[in-house]
């Protein structure tokens, strides 16, 4: 027992020497304590201070929480300072326009059809302290569910703005009837305000980006539009008549003006030309009375005879004593004594012409 505690002895004497000569070896060739204090603390202030920077990028601000509360707003692109976790945090928030799309909705219109539409409203919050830090307080520390709300809000609005439109203003062959831009206006007007007084954000545009007809919807559209087709067709051929049927009508109302006319101007020139054949006449008898008479004859003769005429005259009668005595022989002479001197000069005269 002696000797193993003499044993134990030793060995505790010489482990106990080995350990103060290790010391002694740090205290001549190691770093002070109080100077791996003062680094480690230096490099701990240099992390916090590091921590306590903020980057803001362009287009994007910085909103400072102190325990999740907004207490401040960077807004111009650089370096900002807060304090460091978990004091304040640093929220970023993407001032740039984003889309966000409601996706297919069935909806109903006023006239009780179905239809399937597809929103989209384009929309950003901006560049104002007050506006960043309404949307922060709404959409906490996840500033990409403002999408997800604004989604749900927009789906919410189609079924309302909808319900004031008939299908007809909606889907239409005839251009001027469709009222896609009203619908589009009345959603924005319903959802601006909405957004802008729960999440601070301003909409840029609203529009739709699609709009199906449900089968049962489709049916009905198609009936309706093929009944107002005919109804055109059936009206503008009851134009087409009630035209032609006023344009014959003056045809012949100005056909029969052209005829009154032309009978007017015929009945004129008739008359005049009597009256030119009347002053001839009379110059020509005034000028020579025998030329008058064989004219005046020939007249009578062209009246009295045609085609198909068969007379019996004597030659020396007139006017048929122009034909045989000629105008150099001519003479004045009564009927009466003209049978008695020359009746067996009598003949028979066949005229066709």
């Amino acid at each position: 027992m002696s000797l193993l505690h003499s044993h134990g002895d030793g060995h505790g004497h010489h482990h106990h020497h080995h350990h103060h000569g290790g010391g002694g070896v740090q205290a001549k060739g190691g770093v002070p304590f109080y100077m791996r204090v003062l680094l480690a603390l230096m490099c701990i202030i240099v992390a916090i201070t590091v921590a306590s920077f903020v980057s803001v990028q362009a287009g994007e601000a910085a909103v400072i929480t102190r325990f999740g509360r907004p207490v401040r707003v960077l807004l111009e692109p650089g370096l900002g300072w807060r304090l460091p976790a978990p004091i304040e945090a640093a929220v970023p928030v993407d001032l740039r326009v984003h889309t966000t799309s409601s996706g297919l909705q069935d909806v109903g219109t006023r006239d009780g059809l179905r239809i399937i539409v597809q929103a989209y409203v384009a929309w950003r919050v901006a560049a104002n302290p007050d506006d960043v830090r309404r949307f922060v307080r709404a959409v906490g520390n996840q500033p990409d569910e403002a999408a997800e709300q604004i989604r749900s809000l927009l789906g919410s609005s189609l079924q309302t703005a909808s319900a004031g439109f008939d299908l007809a203003s909606l889907v239409n062959t005839n251009p001027s009837k469709v009222r896609i831009a009203a619908l589009e206006d009345t959603l924005r007007s319903q959802i601006d305000a909405q957004l802008y007084s729960a999440y601070g954000v301003h909409v840029v545009q609203v529009g739709l980006e699609r709009l199906t007809l449900p089968a049962v919807t489709l049916t009905a559209t198609v009936g309706r539009m093929s009944a107002e087709r005919e109804t055109v067709a059936a009206q503008r051929t009851a134009d087409g008549n009630r035209e032609a049927a006023q344009i014959r009508s003056d045809a012949d109302r100005d056909a029969r003006l052209a005829v009154a006319e032309a009978n007017v101007k015929a009945a004129e020139i008739e008359a005049q030309s009597r009256k030119d054949a009347a002053a001839i006449y009379g110059s020509t008898y005034a000028g020579n009375p025998r030329l008058y008479t064989i004219l005046r004859s020939l007249d009578t003769l062209e009246s009295v005879v045609s085609a198909n005429t068969n007379l019996i005259l004597r030659t020396d009668a007139a006017p048929f004593q122009a034909l045989v005595q000629g105008p150099a022989e001519l003479k004045t002479i009564p009927s009466s004594q003209a049978g008695a001197d020359n009746g067996s000069s009598s003949k028979k005269l066949r005229s066709k012409q």
